[in-house]
C-alpha cells in the first residue's frame, strides 16, 4: 500500500480521503474524511516521531539514536509540533477551580431563593 499524502503535491493544500474500503468484506464507504494531523508531516518527520515514541519521549535517547544533539532534537520537535498545527508550549486554558466553586455556590443560592435572578447574573458576570 502507498502512504496517504496529507498535502496536495500540486498546490500544497490539505488532502481529504473520499473513499474507504474494507479488504475483508468488501464494504465501501464514500464521503469526505479527515486524515488527521499526522498526515501533515513529511516522511522524515514521521520517522522522527516514531523514534520519539519508541524512546518514550526521552529527547536524550532520541538524540543518541539519531546522532544529533539534544538542542537539535528539541528544535526538530518544535518544528513538528508547528507542522501539526499546534503552538509549542501552549496549553488549553482551564478555569480555576475557585471560579467553578463560586459559580456553583451562586447557582445554589439562586435555586434556594436566597438570590434574585438579576443578582445571580451580576455575580456570575463578575459585577460585585
Amino acid at each position: 500500500m502507498h502512504p496517504v499524502f496529507g498535502k496536495c503535491p500540486v498546490c500544497g493544500e490539505e488532502m481529504i480521503v473520499t473513499r474507504l474500503d474494507c479488504r475483508a468484506c468488501g464494504t465501501e464507504i464514500g464521503g469526505q474524511f479527515a486524515i488527521g494531523r499526522l498526515s501533515r508531516l513529511s516522511a522524515d518527520e514521521i520517522q522522527f516521531i516514531e523514534t520519539f515514541v519508541k524512546n518514550r519521549g526521552n529527547a536524550y535517547k532520541v538524540g543518541e539514536e539519531l546522532e544529533m544533539p539534544y538542542s537539535t532534537v528539541r528544535a526538530r520537535l518544535t518544528e513538528i509540533i508547528r507542522a501539526m498545527g499546534y503552538e509549542p508550549g501552549a496549553e488549553p486554558k482551564e478555569e480555576p477551580a475557585v471560579a467553578t466553586e463560586k459559580r456553583r455556590a451562586i447557582l445554589d443560592e439562586l435555586a434556594r431563593g436566597k438570590l434574585s435572578a438579576d443578582d445571580a447574573i451580576k455575580l456570575l458576570q463578575g459585577d460585585s
